[in-house]
């Protein structure tokens, strides 16, 4: 089983590389799950979405714990369950928390939670992030640009160990440093 992670800054890319990722292996006949948290299938990924458009304090309380056990949920009844399992939005929430919490929580559950050798985190310019984020509907309570610029440098110090992809520059190029990884990866 293959366990890739794709992380980053909102409007960084995620859904977009993860689909591409789940393409370039069903051509090759491989099945694959696609688990964006939060989800819109778990009462619990439901509840965190709906923290994160509300705004205010709890607000982000709400969508912590919710965001945490709609994790949970997708790690108990998807994990090791098909060729491919790919988790947008993983253990890169911890950028979120203060740096020493955050990096400290980040080392315990990346000990007692799956990773991978296909870990990413997607990297994007805090302003190419908001001229994307202008074209959404609804803005969640972190997009804006202090706390874009802020979480980004969290999870740079947090996730050293993963790949880092800019994906500042075209869709055809980040993702092709992506599958240049993956094939290197699968060729061990």
């Amino acid at each position: 089983m293959r366990f890739i992670v794709i992380d980053g800054l909102d409007a960084a890319g995620k859904d977009t590389h993860a689909r591409l990722i789940k393409k370039k292996y069903q051509k090759a006949g491989e099945k694959v799950i696609i688990r964006s948290h939060p989800t819109t299938d778990t009462f619990f990924g439901k509840s965190a979405k709906k923290a994160l458009l509300d705004g205010g304090r709890l607000s982000k309380s709400k969508a912590t714990f919710f965001y945490t056990l709609d994790v949970l949920h997708s790690l108990l009844n998807y994990y090791g369950k098909s060729d491919t399992v790919i988790f947008v939005r993983y253990l890169g929430g911890l950028a979120y928390f203060p740096e020493p919490l955050g990096q400290f929580i980040y080392k315990v559950l990346s000990k007692l939670f799956p990773t991978s050798d296909l870990m990413f985190l997607l990297d994007v310019e805090a302003e190419e992030a908001m001229k994307r984020l202008e074209k959404r509907k609804n803005t969640e309570i972190f997009e804006n640009k202090k706390d874009l610029m802020r979480v980004k440098k969290r999870a740079k110090n947090i996730m050293k160990d993963w790949y880092i992809i800019d994906t500042s520059k075209p869709i055809e190029e980040a993702q092709k440093s992506i599958e240049e990884i993956l094939d290197q990866e699968d060729r061990k």
